[in-house]
C-alpha cells in the first residue's frame, strides 16, 4: 500500500512542478505586436521568454512594488529578437546605477 501511495505523490508533484511552465505563455512564439498585446491587456504578466526562462512583464510603473521602477523589457519574439514587450520592474538602485 505504501508503494501505490508514494508512486501517486511523486506523479502528482511530477505534475504541479511541471504545470507553471506550461501554463505561461510563451512570447519567444508571439509576434511582438501579439506579445505587446499580451501584457497590454493584463496589465502584469508571467510569460516564458525561453524554453527554461521566464519574466514579468508590467505595463507601467503601477505594476511594481514602491521601492522598484518600471524599465523597458526587451526580449526575443517570433519576429524580433530585440522587441519591447513592456517594461520590467527593477530595484530603484539598479536603474541608477547604483551597484548595492
Amino acid at each position: 500500500m505504501q508503494s501505490a501511495t508514494t508512486t501517486v505523490t511523486v506523479a502528482v508533484l511530477a505534475m504541479l512542478a511541471a504545470s507553471p511552465a506550461s501554463a505561461r505563455p510563451s512570447v519567444y512564439t508571439m509576434t511582438c505586436a501579439q506579445a505587446q498585446a499580451f501584457v497590454k491587456q493584463r496589465a502584469a504578466v508571467v510569460a516564458n521568454t525561453g524554453p527554461q526562462t521566464f519574466q514579468r512583464f508590467v505595463t507601467d510603473q503601477r505594476g511594481c512594488d514602491r521601492q522598484q521602477v518600471a524599465w523597458p523589457a526587451y526580449d526575443r519574439t517570433r519576429d524580433n529578437p530585440q522587441c519591447l514587450i513592456g517594461m520590467k520592474c527593477i530595484d530603484a538602485p539598479e536603474a541608477i546605477g547604483d551597484p548595492r
